[in-house]
This record gives structure tokens, C-alpha cells and sequence, in this order.
């Protein structure tokens, strides 16, 4: 179960739950004299063999398991950590060696103690301890089988599947050679379908040789998860939220149609205006929109594309990277000014190690991963950000998000180990986001950036600018599981891989590979994700919870505004509920975390719909005006 505790772009203290800080037993020297002793009196020839001592399976012994394990994990977690930090940060043969090695250890005892788990599933314990069970049970993404042979195997595959996507290039006819970073630009940029098509269609062929790679993997994780008690690693996944699996299934099919009708409005505006754009011939009026032309290599958000669709009069009237050099906002000032929106909360500042150990500027000496991230070292105060970063709107914006991050770990750090987490793997990104969503023309101009709030005829540009990134996002961030758990569960075949999966981008997304595609391509392969063995789900409800989490805290701020034009800033109670959920961290089942700040025990999505209102009326007018075919 144990994690790097990194997030990427992320106190109901219960007195059982310190029992993890109890002085772990180890035998005694008498203890130990005594077996060397039986164990010499058992060579005897003349005794029978001494039978094998039968363990025990009680509540007792899978509370002690439990201590031990949380134990070793938490001082593995730290060393792990460190390990992790500086490859990042000091890129080399040697530290990525050192990095290997330590991802092996994680991997290996993470596997041990989940296996161990697995013998206690059955024995009556207090919530407290149940709950730490099932999750050092379920919470292996890769679960490897019992077999050493088959260990092995599972652990090259997943090695050689993470290089073949990291490796891969596509070279055009130029001699150009492209790595995916670089054709993602070019596809955010160029608006030459024929160029799009080539690189669309070039990236995939690095998914190709993925494919037996994946279907063996697909088959030694299944018999892992197997070895754990679960049917298959459909059910393992699933079974990390705190409901039944199928259960947790319903919920999101309940969700999503909460969001489809304003995802088709915008999906109908999009694809007529792309069609003025290029014409029948390459994005037709009706059905699917071809895949290459949405700005994005894998059509998962379409910001990219905002220019090409916003109406004319979309523009603000203010430019926020113009607005910080404007008031000499550097990179420090920049992460203060976002430190400054969680004090206003009432947050405490953050420790004096954060502004001595975190990366802010990318260094000139020596290579580092630029990809912003925040980081909790030890578990306890040592929290960092780690960002090249670039003087813009942007990344201001990224800033919010990642200290997001690091306020939940600092609330969290009262709780037992295994409960420094979020309440689901969706919580922790949808924390950083829900205070993004904050920064508004109104909380710019509290803070010095800006001097008045353009009036509410400038909103529909900001929200479809918001739209085209966060509600284009959802069906993708809830297929890729749906995909992935029906080719864990068997109902997808292995001939079948790529059919299955445009099927489903054509159900939730309503968008069509440009090209014919057949079962000798991998295009699931293409999505970083899926080699990587990274769980998907999470983004689909970090961008549910983010939207209802910012209303419910807008009305404890006393806003009655349009809540797109909400911030909580400044608002100590609003940021006292806040922090009264994050200090829970995983210690109670996330229903619970999520009504201490919405008041409900459920997911809802009507806080999405209300957030865009404005922006659906807008966009049926638009549709209905130029006369435009909805659905496909």
C-alpha cells in the first residue's frame, strides 16, 4: 500500500488508531535460547519430527500484523521518499539506479504485507483496524503472484511497457524525430489536419509492439489479485471506496449522467464550429468528432482549441501573465501570494523547511523532472513543492493547486500512517482544484492584480474556456477504467482490445479515430496510463468533488453570487470546515469526509451544472441558432 507521497498534476482522531505508536515485540534472548534448544532436541533420530507450529488467526495476531506492518511502512515510506526526491532533482545514471532499487524494495514488501493481509480478511476487528486491513489488502495497483517465476515476470513486463512509451518517438519524413512531449505541442499548436493526422497517427505506433506485453500482464495481475481473495483486478480496484464494487459502478454511471447533457451541448457546439473551420470533408456536422482535431493527443481536454472556438467578444478584458509583471510578481512571490490564499483561510504558514528545500526554479547546472509536483517527505512538517516555474498565468494557477496538496498532507500528519492519505484517491486532486477554482477576477482584485471585476457579459468566455478543459475531460477520465475493468474482468477478449476501446471513446466521449483502426494497433497504449498501470478513475472525481466541494464552501462563505464567480479567500469559516475534513485524511470511509464540508454522503453533480449555467444557456442558444444536430 505504500506510496511515494507525491501529487502530480494532489481530525476525527480515534483513539485505537495510535496503536500503530506501540513499541513493537521482539523475542527475547531466553526466548530465543529455548527454540535453538527444541530445535536441536527435534534432530534427535529417535523423535518423531516436531509438528509445524499452527499460526494463529485471530484478531490479536492481524492487530500485531497490522503494527508491524504500519510500522515498517511509514520508515520505508521516508527512505522511499528521499530516494524518489533526489533522482528527481539530481538526474543521473547513478541516482536512477539508486531510485530503481528503492521502487523495487517498495514493491516487494508492499506485495508481502498485502499477501499477509489477505489470511486476516475473514477475523472481526474494530473499525479502526478493519479499515487499515483493507487497505493494505487493496490498495496494490499491480498485485504480483504468490509464484516467484511469475513475480519476476509480471515486474520485467511492467518494466519494458513503462519503456517503450518512455522511449518512444515518432520520425517524420524530414528526419524530424519527435518524443510524445514534443507531438503533444505540435498538436496543441498546428492547425493543418494533414500534419495533425501524421501525428496522431505516428505516436500510436509506439503502442503497437505493447500489446502481447499486455495481455500477459493483464493475466499474471488478475492471478495476483486472485492470491489477495479478489475474483480479478477489476474487483481489487473497485474495492478501494469504501463500497461494493459493483456498487461503486452504479455510482459513476449515476454521476455521469448528471453531466452528459451539458457535455453533449458543448460537444455540439464544438464540432459545428471545428466544421466551419475545415469543412464536411474533415469534421463533419454529425457523429463523432474525429479525435485529432480537438487540440490534444488523446482528445481529453480541448483548451488548446479555445481560440478557434470562443465568440468574438470572449475576451476579459485583462491578460494575468501581463497583470504579474506588471506588479513584479517573481517566482517566489508567486508561491507566497498562493501561501497567502490558504492563510487567509486560516491556515497556519507554511514551515520555514518548505522555502529552503523546495524547487521553484529550474536549475541550469544539472537535470531535474520539471513536472510540477508537491511532496511529503516524512510524513509530518517536511512538505515541498517541486516546479520549474514559468512567470505566467498558468503556472499561478498550478501554484493554488499543488499547496493544495501540501495543506491536506500538513493536516493529515496527526494520523496514524496508514491514514495520511486522502478519504479516495479523487479527494487529493480535487482539494488543489477546488482552490483554483477560487481565482476569480474577484480574487485578483482583492489580492492588488487587478484593478475592477469585468461585468458578467465577459463570464461565457471564461466559462468555456473552463468547459473546454474540465467538462471535455470527464468522459475521458471515466472510460479509461471502464475499459480497463472489462479487460480485467474478462468481458473485453484479447482480439478485441482496440474495437472496444473506440467503441467506448465513441459512447462517452463522442469522438472517432481519423483513421481506419484494427487489432493489430494498441491505441490504449498511447495513453501514458495504461502501461504505467496508473488508476484513472481519480480525475473523473477530483472533477465531480472540486465543483461541489467550491459551492458547498461558498455558501458556508455566505456568497450569493453566481457561484463561477465565487472565491472563499479571505473566508476563516469556510477554511475552518475546510481543514476539519482534511485533518480526517483516509481515517473514516470518504462519505463521512465528504459531508463535513457538503452536508451529504454523496457525489453530486449538480454543483458542476450549477457552476455552468450560464455558459449551457449560451451554448443551446448557439446551437439551436445555427440550426445544429446534437448527439451522434
Amino acid at each position: 500500500m505504500i506510496a511515494i507521497f507525491r501529487y502530480t498534476d494532489a481530525d476525527n482522531k480515534n483513539k485505537d488508531a495510535t496503536n500503530m505508536n506501540l513499541p513493537l515485540k521482539r523475542p527475547s534472548q531466553i526466548a530465543l535460547i529455548v527454540s535453538i534448544a527444541l530445535g536441536l532436541s527435534a534432530c534427535n533420530d529417535t523423535q518423531e519430527p516436531a509438528p509445524a507450529p499452527v499460526e494463529k488467526i485471530d484478531a490479536t495476531a492481524a492487530i500485531n500484523f497490522i503494527n508491524q506492518a504500519e510500522a515498517d511502512l511509514a520508515d520505508l515510506s521516508i527512505e522511499a521518499n528521499r530516494a524518489e526526491w533526489i533522482y528527481s532533482n539530481f538526474i543521473t545514471d547513478d541516482t536512477a539506479a539508486l531510485s530503481a532499487a528503492m521502487g523495487e524494495k517498495v514493491t516487494s514488501t508492499s506485495v508481502r504485507y498485502a499477501t499477509e493481509a489477505a489470511k486476516y480478511a475473514n477475523v472481526e476487528l474494530d473499525a479502526v483496524n478493519a479499515r487499515k486491513l483493507n487497505s493494505l489488502r487493496s490498495s496494490l495497483v499491480l498485485p504480483a503472484p504468490l509464484d516467484p517465476a511469475k513475480n519476476a515476470e509480471l515486474a520485467s513486463i511492467a518494466s519494458e511497457l513503462n519503456g517503450l512509451y518512455g522511449k518512444g518517438k515518432y520520425c517524420f519524413a524530414d528526419g524530424r524525430c519527435l518524443t510524445q512531449p514534443e507531438l503533444s505541442n505540435l498538436m496543441a499548436e498546428s492547425k493543418d489536419p494533414a500534419v495533425l493526422l501524421e501525428a496522431w497517427q505516428g505516436w500510436r505506433e509506439i503502442a503497437k509492439p505493447m500489446r502481447p506485453l499486455f495481455e500477459r500482464e493483464v493475466e499474471l495481475a488478475n492471478q495476483g489479485a486472485q492470491d489477495l481473495g479478489y475474483a480479478d483486478l477489476s474487483e481489487l480496484w473497485r474495492s478501494q471506496y469504501d463500497m461494493e464494487p459493483e456498487a461503486f459502478s452504479a455510482e459513476l454511471d449515476r454521476l455521469w449522467a448528471q453531466i452528459k447533457p451539458l457535455y453533449d451541448s458543448l460537444h455540439c457546439y464544438v464540432r459545428g464550429e471545428l466544421n466551419q473551420q475545415y469543412g464536411d470533408d474533415v469534421a463533419p456536422k454529425t457523429g463523432p468528432i474525429p479525435a485529432h482535431l480537438l487540440g490534444n493527443m488523446w482528445a481529453q481536454q480541448w483548451g488548446t482549441i479555445y481560440n478557434n472556438v470562443a465568440p468574438k467578444d470572449a475576451d476579459p478584458g485583462y491578460n494575468v501573465t501581463e497583470l504579474l509583471a506588471k506588479n513584479g510578481y517573481d517566482e517566489i512571490k508567486m508561491v507566497k501570494q498562493a501561501e497567502g490564499f490558504f492563510t487567509s483561510l486560516g491556515f497556519g504558514e507554511l514551515p520555514e523547511s518548505f522555502w529552503t528545500r523546495s524547487m521553484f526554479v529550474q536549475p541550469q547546472d544539472r537535470d531535474v523532472v520539471c513536472h510540477a509536483s508537491a511532496w511529503d517527505l516524512d510524513n509530518l512538517d517536511d512538505i515541498r513543492i517541486k516546479m520549474c516555474i514559468q512567470k505566467n498565468a498558468e503556472d499561478f494557477t498550478v501554484i493554488h493547486h499543488e499547496l493544495g496538496h501540501n495543506f491536506y498532507q500538513r493536516a493529515y500528519k496527526n494520523q496514524p500512517f496508514i491514514f495520511k492519505n486522502s478519504a479516495n484517491d479523487g479527494f487529493h486532486e480535487a482539494i488543489g482544484d477546488t482552490i483554483a477554482l477560487s481565482i476569480t477576477p474577484k480574487y485578483l482584485q482583492k489580492i492588488g492584480l487587478l484593478e475592477t471585476v469585468p461585468d458578467a457579459s465577459k463570464d461565457i468566455g471564461l466559462l468555456l474556456k473552463q468547459a473546454l478543459d474540465k467538462i471535455a475531460f470527464m468522459p475521458f477520465g471515466l472510460m479509461i477504467d471502464q475499459w480497463r475493468w472489462q479487460v480485467f474482468n474478462g468481458t473485453i477478449k484479447p482480439d478485441q482490445y482496440n474495437q472496444a476501446w473506440w467503441d467506448l471513446r465513441e459512447k462517452y466521449q463522442g469522438v472517432k479515430a481519423p483513421i481506419e483502426r484494427t487489432e493489430a494497433d494498441f491505441d490504449p497504449g498511447a495513453k501514458y496510463h495504461v502501461p504505467g498501470n496508473v488508476p484513472y478513475t481519480r480525475y473523473f472525481l477530483a472533477h465531480v468533488l472540486q465543483f461541489q466541494f467550491h459551492k458547498a464552501l461558498c455558501d458556508i462563505a455566505g456568497d450569493t453570487g453566481p457561484v463561477h464567480r465565487c472565491s472563499i479567500y479571505g473566508n476563516k469559516e469556510a477554511g475552518a470546515k475546510l481543514n476539519e475534513m482534511l485533518e480526517m485524511g483516509a481515517s473514516k470511509p470518504w462519505p463521512e469526509a465528504l459531508s463535513v464540508v457538503t452536508g451529504s454522503d454523496k457525489m453530486d453533480a449538480k454543483a458542476v451544472l450549477d457552476y455552468f449555467a450560464p455558459l449551457q444557456v449560451w451554448l443551446d442558444e448557439q446551437n439551436t441558432q445555427a440550426n445544429r444536430q446534437c448527439g451522434w
